[in-house]
């Protein structure tokens, strides 16, 4: 075994960069922590502008073939990337609960097997990618995905592989070359991914693999001028600072940001489905992006709704994420858990009040918070916590709770739970966000386009979205009659 590879509950993962279809070191490294007992995992090879440069030119190199070759094999060959995560499943499982602290069973049966599908629903929708050729006075009009070239795609570590998957299958669908620079808190799943890609037949240099640490490699991946698509999934500052950098060369970007999300329940709600999908938004300690973490509730049955939410929040087992019988696992790092307690503490000093939790556990565990008396122009409101950390507003009619819903800077997803589908239609047509969910949360079909509005993101992902962000869309127009003088 390589001085390089760690065993990480029996599954070897490389530490080094994935550049060019070869494993590349870094003189220095930074330590990867697990959160589930603050004990370090390994040392991750510390990218900087150096492997930057060596990942994007080897992303240059490999894009004239890889564009050139045809819809029908690059389907095939993530089909073979998809066959290969699904032999591998435990193991990316178990991976990535270590690196992350997600729940295992969770990644078992709905996060690794996504992982699959995001690959193979590519591969099918890029062989039914078409328009319809349509005629402006007699001329005959041609649209085209033509591939855009290297891109960079940054992720988080909340959902490391499969966020990361969301963009690599469609750049790579799309003809383009990838260069994937994971989160620095969970980069462990990557470096399988490029084992996974390269035994698929992937090749080299179409799928690199950087590791870093804070900006210094990201700064130097999004300002290269041969990058032809920056796609970035993160905090808006992170955001602000990409935007910045490829500005210079006028990159374009796929950003999706931060998110506020408000759950609104009316009065004529199932209060038992109202109660459990607003328990669900504990998923994954809090640290999901689309989830409703301002619950707005109608003021007749505030109370009754409150008093079924604690009873079945304070049921919910937290503890070890391996465990079976855990629902809630632990925050990601310890600067993510000073960030949640802080946002809490300021909240209660300022007149919120604790329903359940407002207090740290052992080790990296933040105990499931529901925080009322909160005004709506309040940080706590107003600023993404991105822990398990959930607020209770009430509202007494649909103005109001459209104002409130609407109230910050943020607009990726909401949430209405009501019995009438008129008032669905009416409420949903007036929230500003990317996602609206009536009577379920976090349905997610690939086709639908993703993305957030105002603060949380710029553009849209998901289907043919997807294609036109990650190609150059060309139009080609053909005169009638124009071939007269041919042979």
């Amino acid at each position: 075994m390589s001085e390089h590879t760690i065993t990480v509950a029996g599954v070897a993962v490389d530490t080094r960069h994935w550049i060019g279809g070869e494993r590349v070191a870094s003189t220095r490294t930074f330590p990867d922590v697990s959160p589930i007992d603050g004990g370090t995992i390994g040392d991750i090879s510390r990218g900087t502008a150096i492997e930057a440069a060596a990942a994007v030119a080897a992303a240059k190199a490999a894009f004239p073939a890889w564009a050139a070759t045809s819809r029908a094999e690059r389907a095939r060959v993530l089909h073979a990337i998809a066959d290969g995560v699904e032999k591998r499943i435990e193991e990316l499982a178990i991976v990535e609960t270590t690196d992350n602290g997600a729940l295992l069973r969770s990644h078992r049966r709905g996060v690794m097997p996504r992982v699959a599908h995001n690959f193979r629903f590519f591969a099918d929708w890029l062989q039914s990618l078409d328009h319809e050729d349509f005629e402006t006075r007699g001329h005959t009009n041609h649209v085209s995905w033509d591939p855009a070239g290297p891109c960079v795609l940054i992720t988080p570590w909340n959902a490391p592989l499969m966020l990361a998957t969301w963009k690599v299958a469609p750049a790579l669908a799309a003809g383009d070359t990838v260069v994937l620079k994971p989160a620095e808190w969970s980069p462990l799943t990557a470096s399988l991914l490029a084992d996974i890609a390269a035994e698929a037949g992937l090749p080299a240099g179409v799928l690199n693999v950087v590791q870093g640490y804070g900006s210094e490699i990201g700064d130097a991946l999004t300002s290269h001028p041969d990058v032809r698509r920056i796609s970035f999934t993160g905090s808006v500052p992170t955001a602000r600072r990409i935007s910045a950098s490829a500005a210079a060369h006028l990159t374009p970007l796929s950003l999706e940001l931060g998110g506020k999300s408000p759950l609104l329940v009316f009065a004529d709600a199932d209060l038992d489905l109202a109660v459990g999908l607003a328990v669900e938004q504990y998923d994954n300690a809090g640290q999901v992006c689309l989830a409703g973490t301002r619950l707005l509730v109608e003021e007749p049955v505030a109370e009754e709704f409150t008093r079924r939410f604690v009873e079945k929040a304070s049921a919910l087992k937290q503890g070890d994420p391996r465990d079976e019988a855990t629902d809630i696992g632990p925050n990601i790092h310890p600067r993510q858990l000073e960030k949640i307690d802080g946002f809490v503490q300021r909240a209660v000093a300022a007149g919120a009040r604790a329903v359940i939790g407002g207090h740290r556990g052992d080790g990296q565990y933040y105990a499931p918070t529901l925080l009322t008396d909160v005004a709506q122009d309040s940080e706590i409101v107003q600023e993404e916590v991105f822990g398990p950390v959930l607020t209770l507003q009430t509202f007494t009619d649909e103005e109001e709770a459209v104002r409130l819903a609407n109230g910050t800077r943020f607009g990726l997803a909401a949430t209405v739970i009501t019995g009438d589908p008129e008032r669905a239609e009416r409420v949903t047509a007036r929230l500003v966000a990317g996602t609206v969910w009536v009577n379920c949360f976090f349905v997610r079909d690939l086709q639908a386009p993703f993305g957030g509005s105002r603060l949380s993101g710029v553009g849209r992902e998901g289907g043919t979205w997807s294609f036109d962000f990650y190609c150059d869309v060309k139009n080609t127009v053909t005169a009638p009659n124009g071939w007269r003088n041919h042979g």
